[in-house]
């Protein structure tokens, strides 16, 4: 049996349909709760898309582009977001196959990766050499930086090839959105 084949797609290659699919796998395996800000974080990007033999789309995560300033520097580090298997395909290799083209979009793109993970999640980005940010976590607000305390533990980054990580003495701070900061 073939394996399903990945796809990569920026966001504006995606027709209104394949968008909607993806909402609707995203609301599925995040049991409700992937909010409208969760799936505007998931754009403007390039997306992983894996479907089964009958088209049916089984996996998907994309990366965006996110400023982070460290110390005396701006890096652009390739955020990982909306990261999801189908409940009857899990345990099965996509989410590796997913996490393998978007750690090729954030090494021939960016400074670094980085992700929050949830608790379901957390096995699969350490099997795959993703360490816990082991400094503090700001976002750069409208009033300031706004310490991100409550993210720290679960936010993983990734060094994109021939790049080192930023150092743990000083706070990634994170460009501001709406919604879950990071």
């Amino acid at each position: 049996m073939t394996e399903p084949a990945v796809r990569t797609a920026p966001t504006f290659e995606l027709t209104a349909a394949e968008r909607a699919e993806i909402r609707d796998l995203l609301d599925t395996a995040f049991e409700g709760d992937f909010a409208d800000e969760d799936w505007e974080h998931a754009l403007g990007g390039v997306h992983v898309l894996i479907r089964d033999a009958d088209g049916l789309l089984i996996a998907h995560g994309s990366v965006v582009q996110r400023r982070v300033l460290h110390a005396d520097r701006s890096y652009r580090a390739g955020y990982v977001e909306g990261v999801a298997v189908r409940a009857d395909h899990r345990r099965g290799g996509l989410g590796h196959r997913v996490m393998a083209a978007l750690e090729h979009v954030i090494d021939a793109a960016h400074d670094f990766g980085a992700l929050s993970a949830s608790d379901a999640g957390a096995a699969l980005y350490a099997a795959r050499g993703w360490q816990i940010w082991p400094g503090r976590l700001t976002a750069l607000g409208p009033d300031g930086p706004l310490p991100l305390p409550e993210e720290e533990g679960s936010t993983y980054v990734r060094p994109a090839a021939g790049h080192p990580l930023p150092g743990p003495a000083h706070a990634l701070a994170f460009d501001w959105r709406n919604g879950d900061l990071l």
